[in-house]
């Protein structure tokens, strides 16, 4: 397993770029601007993580602008951690039966949300390309928030 980045919803993201990069010193290494969802994604890394490249090899801040939305309360600013795994399938598998909910079954072979004891969402990134479609797990729905 992985640590890949941390997730945090922004209101502003030119005052959290402003934050982000201009004073706290991190370095813009992506950004994805989903016009159909309405949203933007920028992945941050410090400088020392950025000369190492771009990629998923590092770990990032992930700010996500969600464009209609502009402030945040109950703590939902914070998104997720996040975790490459080598087998998606055997992981959930793992947590399932050890009482964990999987709140986002990785349907697509790729992608599952579970959270922690205390709330905090935890998504697992299948490592490569995506595993084959496979029971349980395509067929099996979301539980709760993720």
């Amino acid at each position: 397993m992985r640590y890949l980045h941390t997730m945090v919803r922004v209101g502003d993201l030119d005052a959290a770029l402003d934050f982000y990069c201009a004073k706290l010193g991190l370095k813009e290494l992506r950004r994805i601007d989903n016009k159909m969802g309405r949203f933007s994604l920028v992945f941050l890394a410090t400088p020392e993580d950025a000369e190492k490249g771009g990629g998923d090899d590092i770990p990032m801040v992930e700010l996500t602008h969600n464009w209609d939305e502009k402030e945040y309360s109950g703590g939902r600013n914070f998104g997720h951690l996040a975790y490459r795994v080598s087998d998606i399938y055997a992981v959930c598998k793992r947590l399932m039966d050890g009482g964990v909910t999987i709140n986002r079954p990785p349907r697509d072979g790729n992608m599952a949300f579970v959270r922690s004891p205390d709330g905090i969402s935890i998504e697992l990134l299948q490592e490569g390309s995506p595993l084959p479609p496979q029971e349980p797990w395509a067929s099996m729905p979301n539980t709760g928030n993720w």
